[in-house]
Protein backbone atom coordinates (compact mmCIF):
# COMPACT_ATOMS: atom_id res chain seq x y z
CA UNK A 1 0.00 0.00 0.00
CA UNK A 2 0.71 3.59 -0.46
CA UNK A 3 0.30 6.35 1.98
CA UNK A 4 -0.49 9.57 -0.54
CA UNK A 5 -3.07 11.31 0.72
CA UNK A 6 -5.78 11.15 4.17
CA UNK A 7 -8.29 10.07 2.35
CA UNK A 8 -6.73 7.35 0.96
CA UNK A 9 -6.29 5.95 4.46
CA UNK A 10 -9.39 3.87 5.97
CA UNK A 11 -10.60 4.51 9.67
CA UNK A 12 -9.00 0.99 10.86
CA UNK A 13 -5.53 2.45 8.99
CA UNK A 14 -5.54 5.88 10.65
CA UNK A 15 -6.43 4.16 13.95
CA UNK A 16 -3.35 1.06 13.72
CA UNK A 17 -0.72 4.69 12.85
CA UNK A 18 -1.80 6.35 15.87
CA UNK A 19 -1.72 3.56 17.96
CA UNK A 20 1.48 2.39 16.91
CA UNK A 21 3.14 5.44 16.61
CA UNK A 22 2.33 5.85 21.02
CA UNK A 23 4.23 2.80 21.21
CA UNK A 24 7.14 3.93 19.41
CA UNK A 25 7.33 7.38 20.58
CA UNK A 26 7.18 5.78 24.20
CA UNK A 27 10.08 3.19 22.86
CA UNK A 28 12.29 6.01 21.43
CA UNK A 29 12.07 7.96 24.83
CA UNK A 30 13.79 5.27 26.07
CA UNK A 31 16.11 5.32 23.69
CA UNK A 32 14.65 1.73 22.50
CA UNK A 33 15.20 0.50 18.72
CA UNK A 34 13.21 -2.58 16.89
CA UNK A 35 14.70 -4.44 14.03
CA UNK A 36 10.95 -4.92 12.54
CA UNK A 37 12.33 -3.50 9.17
CA UNK A 38 16.38 -5.25 9.23
CA UNK A 39 17.59 -5.62 5.70
CA UNK A 40 14.80 -3.16 4.13
CA UNK A 41 16.04 0.17 2.09
CA UNK A 42 14.09 3.38 1.82
CA UNK A 43 14.51 6.02 -0.88
CA UNK A 44 14.01 9.25 0.26
CA UNK A 45 13.72 11.88 -2.91
CA UNK A 46 13.02 15.76 -1.70
CA UNK A 47 12.63 18.28 -4.92
CA UNK A 48 12.28 21.07 -1.95
CA UNK A 49 13.85 21.17 1.21
CA UNK A 50 13.48 19.46 4.61
CA UNK A 51 14.64 19.77 7.92
CA UNK A 52 12.16 17.88 10.08
CA UNK A 53 10.10 15.60 7.47
CA UNK A 54 13.55 14.56 5.72
CA UNK A 55 15.35 14.02 9.09
CA UNK A 56 12.92 12.36 10.90
CA UNK A 57 11.46 9.68 7.91
CA UNK A 58 15.31 8.81 7.46
CA UNK A 59 15.78 8.32 11.51
CA UNK A 60 12.48 6.63 11.48
CA UNK A 61 14.00 4.08 8.99
CA UNK A 62 17.43 3.41 11.34
CA UNK A 63 15.23 3.42 14.24
CA UNK A 64 13.49 0.52 12.55
CA UNK A 65 16.88 -1.37 11.57
CA UNK A 66 16.49 -0.44 7.84
CA UNK A 67 18.81 1.32 5.58
CA UNK A 68 17.49 5.43 4.81
CA UNK A 69 19.37 6.17 1.92
CA UNK A 70 18.85 10.16 0.23
CA UNK A 71 19.30 11.14 -3.41
CA UNK A 72 20.98 14.59 -3.42
CA UNK A 73 18.11 16.22 -6.20
CA UNK A 74 20.64 18.99 -6.65
CA UNK A 75 23.67 17.09 -7.60
CA UNK A 76 21.36 14.13 -9.31
CA UNK A 77 20.87 13.51 -13.23
CA UNK A 78 17.25 15.85 -12.49
CA UNK A 79 19.80 18.90 -13.06
CA UNK A 80 20.31 17.42 -16.86
CA UNK A 81 16.79 17.69 -17.53
CA UNK A 82 15.64 13.94 -16.72
CA UNK A 83 11.84 14.09 -15.90
CA UNK A 84 10.50 12.77 -12.87
CA UNK A 85 9.65 9.77 -14.66
CA UNK A 86 12.47 8.69 -15.63
CA UNK A 87 13.76 9.25 -12.30
CA UNK A 88 11.03 7.23 -10.95
CA UNK A 89 12.25 4.13 -13.38
CA UNK A 90 15.59 4.25 -12.47
CA UNK A 91 15.07 4.52 -8.68
CA UNK A 92 12.62 1.21 -9.01
CA UNK A 93 14.88 -0.84 -10.92
CA UNK A 94 17.14 -1.01 -8.08
CA UNK A 95 14.64 -2.84 -6.46
CA UNK A 96 14.12 -0.03 -3.33
CA UNK A 97 11.08 -1.19 -0.09
CA UNK A 98 9.78 1.76 0.12
CA UNK A 99 10.20 5.84 -1.65
CA UNK A 100 9.16 8.92 0.45
CA UNK A 101 8.76 11.63 -1.72
CA UNK A 102 8.44 15.59 -1.27
CA UNK A 103 7.91 17.36 -4.69
CA UNK A 104 6.96 20.92 -5.60
CA UNK A 105 4.20 19.28 -7.94
CA UNK A 106 0.49 18.65 -6.93
CA UNK A 107 0.02 14.75 -7.43
CA UNK A 108 3.89 14.04 -7.97
CA UNK A 109 3.83 11.43 -5.65
CA UNK A 110 0.59 10.01 -6.93
CA UNK A 111 2.17 9.90 -10.15
CA UNK A 112 5.01 8.03 -9.06
CA UNK A 113 3.50 5.73 -7.10
CA UNK A 114 1.87 4.65 -10.68
CA UNK A 115 5.84 3.58 -11.71
CA UNK A 116 7.30 2.50 -8.56
CA UNK A 117 6.45 -1.18 -7.64
CA UNK A 118 7.77 -0.88 -3.95
CA UNK A 119 5.66 1.82 -1.86
CA UNK A 120 5.57 5.39 -2.00
CA UNK A 121 4.62 8.01 0.75
CA UNK A 122 3.97 11.37 0.57
CA UNK A 123 6.35 13.86 2.34
CA UNK A 124 3.95 16.72 0.74
CA UNK A 125 2.94 17.78 -2.56
CA UNK A 126 3.07 21.40 -3.68
CA UNK A 127 0.11 23.01 -2.32
CA UNK A 128 -1.48 19.61 -1.99
CA UNK A 129 -1.22 17.24 0.68
CA UNK A 130 1.08 16.42 3.63
CA UNK A 131 -0.72 13.64 5.36
CA UNK A 132 2.65 12.74 7.70
CA UNK A 133 2.29 16.03 9.54
CA UNK A 134 -1.55 15.20 9.68
CA UNK A 135 -1.02 12.36 11.42
CA UNK A 136 1.63 13.83 13.79
CA UNK A 137 -0.18 16.30 14.62
CA UNK A 138 -3.43 13.86 15.63
CA UNK A 139 -0.35 12.02 17.58
CA UNK A 140 0.22 15.26 18.77
CA UNK A 141 -2.99 16.55 20.34
CA UNK A 142 -3.81 13.07 21.62
CA UNK A 143 -0.61 12.33 23.34
CA UNK A 144 -1.26 15.99 25.30
CA UNK A 145 -4.85 16.49 25.72
CA UNK A 146 -5.80 12.85 25.93
CA UNK A 147 -8.11 12.98 22.91
CA UNK A 148 -9.29 14.48 19.53
CA UNK A 149 -13.10 14.25 19.65
CA UNK A 150 -15.04 17.26 20.81
CA UNK A 151 -11.96 19.02 20.39
CA UNK A 152 -11.95 22.77 19.16
CA UNK A 153 -8.74 23.12 16.64
CA UNK A 154 -7.85 26.22 15.13
CA UNK A 155 -5.85 26.35 12.02
CA UNK A 156 -4.33 30.29 11.07
CA UNK A 157 -2.20 31.63 8.80
CA UNK A 158 -1.69 31.20 4.54
CA UNK A 159 -4.26 28.34 4.03
CA UNK A 160 -4.46 28.53 0.06
CA UNK A 161 -0.98 27.21 -0.14
CA UNK A 162 -0.86 24.76 2.96
CA UNK A 163 -1.02 21.05 2.12
CA UNK A 164 -0.63 20.75 5.98
CA UNK A 165 -4.09 22.87 6.31
CA UNK A 166 -5.50 20.71 3.71
CA UNK A 167 -4.32 17.79 5.35
CA UNK A 168 -5.41 18.06 8.64
CA UNK A 169 -8.69 19.67 7.84
CA UNK A 170 -9.69 16.57 5.91
CA UNK A 171 -7.86 14.06 9.04
CA UNK A 172 -9.36 15.90 12.08
CA UNK A 173 -12.86 15.82 11.33
CA UNK A 174 -12.82 12.05 11.13
CA UNK A 175 -11.26 12.04 14.51
CA UNK A 176 -14.25 14.11 15.66
CA UNK A 177 -12.44 17.58 16.15
CA UNK A 178 -14.09 21.02 15.19
CA UNK A 179 -11.86 22.44 12.41
CA UNK A 180 -11.85 26.64 12.03
CA UNK A 181 -9.93 27.77 9.31
CA UNK A 182 -8.83 31.05 9.36
CA UNK A 183 -6.30 33.66 8.06
CA UNK A 184 -5.90 36.63 5.60
CA UNK A 185 -8.25 36.80 3.26
CA UNK A 186 -5.99 36.77 0.13
CA UNK A 187 -4.83 33.46 1.96
CA UNK A 188 -7.61 32.06 1.88
CA UNK A 189 -9.39 28.94 -0.64
CA UNK A 190 -12.42 30.47 -2.74
CA UNK A 191 -15.44 29.00 -0.96
CA UNK A 192 -14.06 29.13 2.39
CA UNK A 193 -16.41 31.17 5.24
CA UNK A 194 -14.23 34.29 5.72
CA UNK A 195 -13.80 33.97 9.88
CA UNK A 196 -11.03 36.07 11.28
CA UNK A 197 -8.27 34.93 13.36
CA UNK A 198 -9.80 36.36 16.31
CA UNK A 199 -13.04 34.39 15.82
CA UNK A 200 -10.85 31.04 15.05
CA UNK A 201 -9.31 31.00 17.91
CA UNK A 202 -11.88 31.91 20.71
CA UNK A 203 -12.26 29.17 22.74
CA UNK A 204 -10.04 26.91 21.38
CA UNK A 205 -8.37 24.42 22.84
CA UNK A 206 -5.50 23.99 19.72
CA UNK A 207 -4.21 26.99 18.14
CA UNK A 208 -2.37 25.53 14.64
CA UNK A 209 0.08 28.36 12.94
CA UNK A 210 0.85 28.16 9.94
CA UNK A 211 3.89 29.84 7.95
CA UNK A 212 3.53 32.66 5.23
CA UNK A 213 4.77 30.87 2.19
CA UNK A 214 6.10 33.49 0.33
CA UNK A 215 7.79 31.14 -1.85
CA UNK A 216 4.62 30.03 -3.05
CA UNK A 217 2.80 33.98 -3.81
CA UNK A 218 2.43 35.49 -7.02
CA UNK A 219 2.13 38.61 -5.28
CA UNK A 220 4.05 39.91 -1.46
CA UNK A 221 1.71 40.35 1.21
CA UNK A 222 3.05 44.21 1.29
CA UNK A 223 2.53 43.74 5.45
CA UNK A 224 5.87 44.30 7.32
CA UNK A 225 6.56 41.57 9.69
CA UNK A 226 5.27 43.22 12.78
CA UNK A 227 1.61 44.30 10.85
CA UNK A 228 0.84 40.52 10.26
CA UNK A 229 1.59 39.47 13.70
CA UNK A 230 -0.69 42.32 14.68
CA UNK A 231 -2.94 41.41 12.01
CA UNK A 232 -3.36 37.77 11.93
CA UNK A 233 -0.32 36.25 14.00
CA UNK A 234 -0.39 34.13 17.56
CA UNK A 235 0.21 36.92 20.43
CA UNK A 236 0.27 36.13 24.09
CA UNK A 237 -2.75 38.93 24.07
CA UNK A 238 -4.89 36.75 20.96
CA UNK A 239 -4.26 33.40 22.90
CA UNK A 240 -5.39 34.72 25.96
CA UNK A 241 -9.54 34.33 24.03
CA UNK A 242 -8.68 30.89 24.04
CA UNK A 243 -9.24 27.94 26.09
CA UNK A 244 -7.37 28.01 29.49
CA UNK A 245 -5.76 25.06 28.93
CA UNK A 246 -5.03 25.43 25.12
CA UNK A 247 -1.72 24.44 22.93
CA UNK A 248 0.05 25.71 20.11
CA UNK A 249 1.22 24.09 17.46
CA UNK A 250 3.16 25.21 14.36
CA UNK A 251 4.48 22.28 11.62
CA UNK A 252 7.96 24.39 11.22
CA UNK A 253 9.75 26.23 9.84
CA UNK A 254 8.36 29.65 12.11
CA UNK A 255 9.09 32.99 10.80
CA UNK A 256 9.34 34.14 14.37
CA UNK A 257 7.48 37.36 14.92
CA UNK A 258 5.62 36.97 11.84
CA UNK A 259 2.90 34.47 12.69
CA UNK A 260 3.59 33.37 15.69
CA UNK A 261 5.47 36.02 18.96
CA UNK A 262 8.16 34.56 20.30
CA UNK A 263 7.06 34.26 23.75
CA UNK A 264 4.06 32.25 22.43
CA UNK A 265 6.31 29.76 20.60
CA UNK A 266 8.92 29.12 23.80
CA UNK A 267 6.46 28.92 25.95
CA UNK A 268 7.22 25.83 28.05
CA UNK A 269 3.56 24.70 29.12
CA UNK A 270 1.68 25.67 26.23
CA UNK A 271 4.31 25.02 22.92
CA UNK A 272 3.65 22.09 21.66
CA UNK A 273 6.00 22.57 18.58
CA UNK A 274 9.27 20.84 19.72
CA UNK A 275 6.95 17.75 21.15
CA UNK A 276 5.32 17.79 17.33
CA UNK A 277 9.02 16.75 15.90
CA UNK A 278 9.55 14.34 18.37
CA UNK A 279 6.08 12.65 17.69
CA UNK A 280 6.87 12.58 13.80
CA UNK A 281 9.48 10.44 14.26
CA UNK A 282 7.23 7.94 16.01
CA UNK A 283 4.61 8.59 13.29
CA UNK A 284 6.49 8.09 10.40
CA UNK A 285 7.95 4.41 11.99
CA UNK A 286 4.27 3.78 12.42
CA UNK A 287 4.12 4.62 8.29
CA UNK A 288 6.75 2.57 7.22
CA UNK A 289 6.26 -0.26 9.05
CA UNK A 290 2.30 -0.18 8.03
CA UNK A 291 3.66 -0.12 4.43
CA UNK A 292 6.35 -2.51 4.65
CA UNK A 293 5.03 -5.32 7.32
CA UNK A 294 1.69 -6.43 5.73
CA UNK A 295 0.03 -6.04 8.32
CA UNK A 296 -2.40 -3.29 7.43
CA UNK A 297 -6.24 -3.79 9.47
Amino acid sequence: MDILSIDALSDGEIAAILDRAGLFFAGNRGRRSTERLQGRIVFNLFYENSTRTAMSFATAAHRLGASAITLSVERSSVQKGETLEDTARTLNAMRPDALVIRHRENGAPAAVALIMDAPVLNAGDGTNEHPTQALLDAATIRHRLGRIEGLKVAICGDIRHSRVARSNAKLLPRLGAEVRLAGPPELLPDGLPRLSVDEAIAGADVVMMLRVQRERLEDDLGDAPGEYLARYGLTSARLASASPQAVVMHPGPMNRGVEIEPAVADDPERSLIALQVEMGVAVRMACLELVLSGDAP
